[in-house]
């Protein structure tokens, strides 16, 4: 990646740096971000100039704490957008933050790798906190054995096939109050209360690919009404 070189260039005095941060979410969309004032291209990502994005000094620390900083910039529908963040599609997405000389761009340095921990939205910016490797270290990892299944339905651990017929039905929503509870036409072959605790997963829309964890499958004034525990991030449109 041509870090001596950046160093060679560094000890120079005259510099052409600029910072860029590739952003990769769990459903795995990249976005490429610099401060630099026009665009960067390198790993097959464009790096995107016109965020306004800024970051904090890096806070590094010793033994297992975790390093930390923040990253900064205006929100944009077609990159960072306010109602993508508000339906936790970056929740957890992984970030590598480089140094990066814009003139020769295979001259560059990682300077952070992590996640991205809490956001904060005002006046039509975003303040991301960005988490780093050590913040894995601190979270419970392994399996407990114990009364209740560990498992989650349908995962590796499962082993259920959630696809096969009988486990799953697919079908437009009727009615939706609130992003948590969605009406749904008859469910032919499942009984009430077939569903709960299991998973509602949205297809399409402005909140395709959230999910959410069923509280309560009923009937109720003739639709089948599937009420989850949390609301989703964004909104579902019957139809």
């Amino acid at each position: 990646m041509g870090i001596a070189e950046l160093h060679d260039h560094l000890a120079t005095g005259l510099t052409t740096v600029s910072r860029c941060w590739e952003v990769t979410r769990t459903d795995g969309l990249r976005l490429g971000f610099t401060d630099h004032d026009r665009d960067l291209f390198f790993d097959g990502l464009v790096f995107r100039a016109d965020t306004g994005l800024s970051a904090k000094a890096l806070q590094q620390a010793t033994g297992l704490a975790v390093d930390n900083t923040e990253a900064m910039g205006a929100l944009r529908d077609d990159a960072l957008s306010d109602a993508d963040i508000e339906a936790g599609r970056f929740d957890g997405a992984e970030v590598v933050s480089w140094l990066v000389n814009w003139q020769e761009v295979s001259q560059r340095k990682m300077l952070f790798r992590g996640t991205i921990g809490q956001i904060r939205r005002a006046g039509g910016a975003f303040h991301a906190e960005l988490r780093g490797l050590t913040e894995m270290l601190n979270r419970p990892i392994g399996r407990a054995y114990q009364r209740p299944c560990s498992a989650v339905l349908g995962d590796a651990m499962c082993r259920a096939d959630l696809t096969e017929p009988g486990y799953f039905h697919e079908g437009a929503v009727l009615s939706a109050s609130e992003n948590r509870s969605f009406g749904f036409g008859p469910l032919v072959g499942f009984e009430e209360g077939w569903f709960q605790r299991g998973r509602l997963v949205v297809l399409s829309g402005a909140a395709a690919g959230l999910t959410g964890h069923i509280k309560r499958d009923r009937l109720w004034n003739g639709e089948r009404l599937i009420e989850l525990w949390e609301p989703l991030g964004a909104a579902v449109v019957p139809g």
